[in-house]
């Protein structure tokens, strides 16, 4: 508290010091944007010709500097544009000045990672940064052909993949829930299609896509690891453009241009996959799997009105959905297991003054997940979800070169699902009180300093009050020892139940020799209310969102990591080397043994903590045809529960010793591009049987330390080429390209789980068990036909 405190004043001191400061300075502010498009840069560089003076855009592509009196060339700059220098004559009154870059004819040829400027990383007080741009996904070696976002950033150091080929990721030892997954500011719950091979973002619909997972900035909350955001494109508001592709699972459309040129704008994105539809007249009708199948599908949507350059309006929503049937007429048998978001936001871009820029945001979004089966005349259903109303507003104040305020605060009222379960048996229906619906409040307020103290000091302030509120109506039972309700107490509609919350100081400093080194060091503190639930053990979809609750505490950790950056070669060649150590309290798993019940989940958690540590090297190279870069993690992370593994310490499943990554890209030509990924990491812990015997004929196993036995480590190579035809005709529009992808090039079999199958019998003396290695892909080639016009 008392750290909380001391910050709170700083900040405080900084932002009102600085009018004094101010006087006889005058602010020039204004959007950097896309002249073929009209879309916003975020990240451009402004600067002051002839000096290392310089400030850059926010996500809208705002930017806002204040000079003295006098003449001045403004340089705007942006990797992948020309650069544009516009002079201006500052003195009596506040200037708008906006700048439209043109990209390069050829910037294919420098295919990089980031998006700032040359000698950002190295300047700037961000740590664990990584930012990708959809045209640079598009280069990578995807799984079937299918470009994915998510995957392409578990490349980067400190990052792990949830599994073979699964987009869901780890970051630094944290759980899957403790990632905060943003499309166009709403949160995403569940980021999966085709149970996790593929994620929900299309990369034709995606801008720009941003991972911070070390010094979490202040106006971002609500988890412990990381936070993933994801912006839409606008839609190009000068021509029409329509551009997709045909591959191998799936096939994508989008269309996007001008409702009102230069001022409004839209862009649509559709996406299915047609495997089911392919096969489906394969599969005659007295089949007994006649019906069975599965596919995906999502559309993005956007709209934007600029009324003026200080106020723009933006609407944009997703939809997607995966459905999975079986059916089997034989047993009479059939399931349906639906699932998917909904998301919408409207946000209000304003400009109170040349200094002062304020976005106001209302998301909704909502994550269902269905499960239904039938057999004869028994039937089941089960459902969880959770749905969020939010509200934000975000307040940018660019008070000088030196200092960038940022303040804000957001609300968030939530509807939790965990399980409901119904049923009926002929006429015999079966619906138990079993739904445990759980409301709350969410609330957040926030200040940060991005201060400039010393051309070598930059420190990055930042504190932000998080609180919690559980409410009724709600009804909490009070069981005897054998697990039967003894009493209940009930809270009406409104009423708290419990509450909770915490300040979360946020410190990072960097400390710059030149503009080829430095050393930054950040401490930052997290809360966490919502949780989500995950049994290993099970095949049922027992992973569920829950609140922090009278019996559930919200978790929180601390994060320390310290970084020393380099640039050389003419900023052609970047490197990295952190090392963190992170603290995680109030953790949550399901208990041992356990299966799904009637119960409400959160009477079968049980409660420890985590800590995790490790080494992130990077090595990148960002000019010429020859790009890529090496990425390279040493990790532990541990958990300890009283009531698991007997109280001892073990590693979490996602304890991984070593990562690498190697990716490097080639530019033949103007028609040939070519890539390759190589993956290296340590085997994923499980928890193995180490004994099995007989009681009364029946076979019994002992299983050994929680995730005490490690599978055989995991690598693969995967390559691709891009080849583009040249244009038939001087002016043509229309476009076309072939992308070629090579999975797992030398058909590696890795372990994706292991089982235990028995073989003979007691009797006759020849019982076997062996332990048997399921493995999921081989080799996998791909063609991908991608067009634009």
């Amino acid at each position: 508290m008392k750290v909380g405190y001391h910050i709170f004043l700083l900040l405080s001191a900084c932002f009102f010091s600085q009018p004094l400061l101010a006087q006889q300075r005058f602010a020039v502010s204004g959007y950097v944007r896309d002249s073929t498009s009209g879309e916003s840069l975020m990240g451009a560089s402004i600067g002051i010709k002839g000096t290392s003076s310089g400030v850059q855009s926010n996500t809208y592509g705002f930017y806002a500097i204040t000079l003295a009196p006098g003449t001045y060339t403004l340089v705007f700059s942006f990797i992948g544009y020309e650069a544009q220098e516009k002079t201006i004559e500052v003195g009596k009154a506040p200037l708008s000045l906006s700048a439209s870059l043109v990209p390069r004819s050829f910037q294919a040829r420098e295919i990089v990672v980031t998006e700032k400027r040359k000698d950002e990383n190295v300047k700037n007080t961000e740590m664990g940064k990584v930012e990708l741009a959809a045209e640079q996904m598009k280069k990578l070696p995807a799984l079937m052909g299918e470009v994915d976002p998510l995957k392409a950033i578990q490349l980067m150091p400190g990052v792990q993949a949830a599994g073979e080929g699964n987009a869901g990721f780890y970051v630094r030892g944290g759980a899957p829930d403790q990632n905060l997954i943003l499309l166009d500011e709403a949160p995403v719950y569940n980021t999966g299609h085709l149970f996790g091979f593929f994620s929900i973002f299309n990369a034709d619909a995606i801008r720009d896509i941003t991972l911070t997972k070390g010094g979490m900035p202040a106006n971002y909350g609500g988890r412990l690891s990381s936070v993933l955001d994801v912006v839409m494109k606008d839609g190009n508001n000068q021509v029409f453009q329509v551009e997709g592709g045909i591959g191998a699972i799936a096939s994508r459309l989008s269309i996007q241009g001008p409702l009102v040129k230069d001022k409004a704008s839209f862009i649509i994105s559709g996406r299915r996959t047609y495997a089911d539809l392919l096969a489906k007249p394969f599969v005659k009708k007295t089949s007994a799997f006649y019906g069975s199948g599965y596919h995906f599908h999502d559309i993005n949507a956007k709209v934007n009105y600029r009324f003026s350059d200080k106020d723009r309006l933006f609407l944009s929503g997703y939809l997607g959905r995966d459905v999975f049937r079986y059916r089997n007429s034989g047993r009479s048998f059939e399931t349906h297991i639906p699932w998917g978001n909904n998301t919408a936001t409207l946000r209000w871009n304003h400009v109170f003054s040349k200094k002062l820029f304020a976005n106001t945001s209302l998301i909704y979004n909502d994550y269902k997940f269905q499960f239904s089966a039938v057999q004869q005349t028994f039937r089941i259903h089960l459902n969880s979800g959770i749905r969020d109303y939010n509200g934000k507003l975000d307040f940018d104040y660019f008070i000088n070169f030196k200092h960038h305020l940022k303040f804000g605060g957001n609300y968030i009222y939530h509807r939790f699902t965990p399980s409901s379960v119904s049923g009926s048996q002929d006429t015999t229906t079966f619906r138990p009180d079993n739904g445990f619906r759980k409301y709350a409040h969410e609330a957040a307020l926030y200040i940060q300093d991005d201060w400039e103290i010393s051309p070598q000091l930059k420190v990055n302030l930042g504190l932000r009050y998080s609180g919690f509120r559980q409410i009724g109506p709600y009804t909490r039972y009070i069981r005897d020892g054998d697990g039967n309700k003894t009493d209940s107490v009930t809270y009406g509609r409104g009423q708290e139940v419990r509450s909770y919350g915490g300040f979360e100081p946020r410190i990072i400093v960097r400390y710059a020799w030149n503009n080829e080194h430095s050393v930054k060091a950040s401490v930052t503190r997290n809360n966490q209310f919502i949780h989500l639930v995950t049994n290993a053990g099970s095949t049922l979809p027992t992973d569920i969102w829950v609140p922090s609750t009278l019996n559930v505490k919200p978790q929180f950790s601390w994060q320390y990591a310290v970084g020393y950056y380099r640039n050389f070669k003419e900023n052609a060649w970047e490197a990295s080397a952190e090392a963190y150590y992170k603290d995680l309290q109030n953790q949550i798993e399901y208990r041992s043994g356990y299966t799904p019940s009637l119960n409400d989940p959160e009477e079968e958690f049980v409660f420890g903590r985590g800590y995790a540590y490790g080494l992130e090297l990077f090595l990148r190279k960002i000019k010429g045809k020859f790009t890529g870069w090496v990425g390279y993690t040493l990790a532990w992370t541990w958990r300890q529960f009283p009531d698991l593994n007997g109280g001892k310490r073990f590693p979490a499943k996602y304890d991984r010793r070593h990562d690498l990554a190697v990716v490097a890209m080639y530019d033949l030509s103007p028609r040939w591009s070519f890539s390759g990924v190589f993956i290296f990491g340590s085997g994923n812990t499980t928890t193995l049987p180490e004994k099995f015997y007989f009681v009364e004929g029946v076979l019994m196993q002992e299983y050994g330390e929680l995730n005490g036995y490690r599978m055989k480590p995991y690598h693969r190579l995967d390559l691709s080429a891009i080849y583009t035809p040249r244009k038939k005709k001087p002016g043509q529009k229309f476009t076309g390209s072939w992308a070629f992808s090579i999975y797992n090039t030398y058909s590696r079999l890795n372990p994706y789980f292991i089982y235990f199958d028995q073989t003979g019998a007691v009797l006759n003396g020849d019982l076997e068990i062996k332990a048997k290695q399921v493995s999921l892909f081989p080799i996998i080639p791909a063609v991908t036909w991608n067009f634009k016009f």
